[in-house]
């Protein structure tokens, strides 16, 4: 799977926000895709060494709505950015993209341990990456980086809006399982936010993050341990 459009990503800063702020003039929160013609969906995630600053880049595709595997993908290299709060894309979007570029299936949702449109400037991981590989994303991510909101009922499938500063809705805090803490969804691009709920809560099976993710998140933790041996 390769991208449709690229950029540099050796930018200052300075130079990545100007990218950012340009870029989210290209979001569409439209759906590309219809939720019965979802066949596959891709989740990614990385994961970092904690003695060096190797990251570990991991794509799993799935089959929907069986979320069975269909193949998986790594990459393995050097952190390309210093972490910086607002362009942690700069650093993750990198090497996940040569881990897309190892898959043959086009997925057709992809699902990002990360932000959507749930960013101070409207471009998180899943909506820069759904730009530039025009395909419809959805950032599920386990804690809040922008925006307020009240507290969702607890019954699983309870939801709220999540909000940005202009009162503008930017996502949604997520119960995906009674008794378990929510988790934050923003659609990233070419979706929804309704759809994106819909195809989360689908994906989710024993665990409070959905399955997609979730294997992603466990392979990056395998491939970083193994490397550290």
């Amino acid at each position: 799977m390769k991208t449709r459009y690229s950029h540099r990503w050796d930018l200052s800063p300075r130079d990545a926000i100007a990218l950012q702020t340009r870029l989210a003039s290209r979001v569409r929160l439209k759906n590309a895709v219809r939720y019965r013609d979802i066949r596959t969906i891709a989740g990614a995630d990385v994961a970092y060494s904690k003695e060096t600053d190797y990251c570990f880049a991991v794509v799993v595709v799935l089959k929907f709505p069986e979320l069975s595997v269909i193949e998986e993908a790594t990459h393995v290299c050097e952190g390309p950015y210093p972490y910086v709060p607002g362009l942690l894309t700069f650093r993750e979007a990198p090497p996940l993209i040569q881990a897309f570029a190892r898959i043959r299936t086009i997925p057709d949702v992809m699902v990002f341990d990360g932000q959507g449109i749930a960013h101070p400037r409207r471009m998180g991981l899943a909506t820069h990456l759904g730009i530039l590989f025009d395909c419809p994303s959805i950032g599920c991510a386990k804690s809040r980086l922008w925006g307020h909101y009240a507290e969702p009922g607890k019954l699983a499938g309870s939801w709220v809006a999540l909000r940005d500063n202009r009162n503008r809705t930017i996502g949604c805090v997520l119960r995906t399982k009674r008794g378990c803490r929510p988790v934050f969804l923003s659609p990233g691009h070419n979706v929804t936010l309704p759809l994106a709920r819909k195809i989360i809560l689908r994906t989710v099976t024993h665990y409070r993050i959905p399955e997609v993710t979730r294997l992603a998140h466990l392979l990056a933790n395998k491939l970083r341990r193994d490397y550290q041996r």
